[in-house]
């Protein structure tokens, strides 16, 4: 399953740092008094709008169910209605349902079983030979990922290579990476370890700096997704 929005606003930066409108985003991004809200990093998996999983009662089996995460974030429990388990880990949707339980059962305990989720992704974009979403198999370094989608094309820019990194559900944290020594032998400590959900843009030419840090909702002003 693919986070659409995710990697629709991802594209939606890359198209705007090939028309060379980098600066207006960074303009934009820099004009904002609110400073990203920075947690640190949770490895755990979190639920995902299409997720499914299994709700299993230890002790009183008859509540035992599948469900499906709506897109409105929403599970659907029998006998307690609807409760919202978006962005939540294992542990906390586990409380969540245990908590709307606890008005028809006495202190349940309840497993969650995974059955069908996102896995674990990048995405590649800009001048590489195979621009799109790939799966993240094992640990995979920037050079390494760059590889599998192709390899750079003639003219690509190795020196100002764009990482784009979640860093909370509205902002974007934003690398600028120098592959061109890397591959030189020059500097190894850019070719980093992608993350699940990481995302790259290589540009055909040169840029304007852009701010360290992006919310994703001003990224909208800059692109329409019809136009795909």
């Amino acid at each position: 399953m693919i986070s659409t929005r995710r990697v629709l606003l991802f594209l939606a930066i890359a198209c705007t740092v090939h028309g060379q409108n980098v600066q207006s985003i960074a303009t934009t991004a820099s004009a904002n008094p609110r400073q990203p809200a920075l947690q640190p990093r949770d490895q755990r998996y979190r639920l995902e709008r299409n997720d499914v999983f299994e709700v299993d009662f230890v002790l009183t089996p008859e509540f035992n169910q599948t469900v499906t995460i709506q897109p409105d974030g929403y599970i659907s429990l029998r006998g307690v209605g609807d409760v919202r388990v978006l962005g939540q880990t294992i542990p906390e949707a586990s409380a969540s349902i245990r908590a709307a339980y606890d008005k028809v059962l006495d202190n349940p305990t309840v497993v969650i079983v995974l059955k069908d989720f996102e896995k674990p992704y990048f995405v590649a974009g800009g001048w590489v030979g195979r621009p799109g979403k790939y799966d993240l198999r094992g640990e995979t370094t920037l050079s390494q990922a760059i590889q599998v989608a192709g390899g750079f094309r003639d003219g690509a820019k190795e020196s100002q290579v764009m990482l784009f990194r979640s860093v909370s559900s509205d902002w974007v944290e934003v690398k600028t990476l120098n592959i061109k020594h890397l591959l030189k032998g020059k500097d190894v400590s850019e070719d980093v370890r992608l993350r699940p959900g990481d995302m790259f843009f290589v540009p055909k030419s040169g840029f304007a700096n852009v701010a360290p840090f992006l919310p994703y909702a001003s990224l909208g002003t800059y692109f329409a997704p019809s136009s795909f």
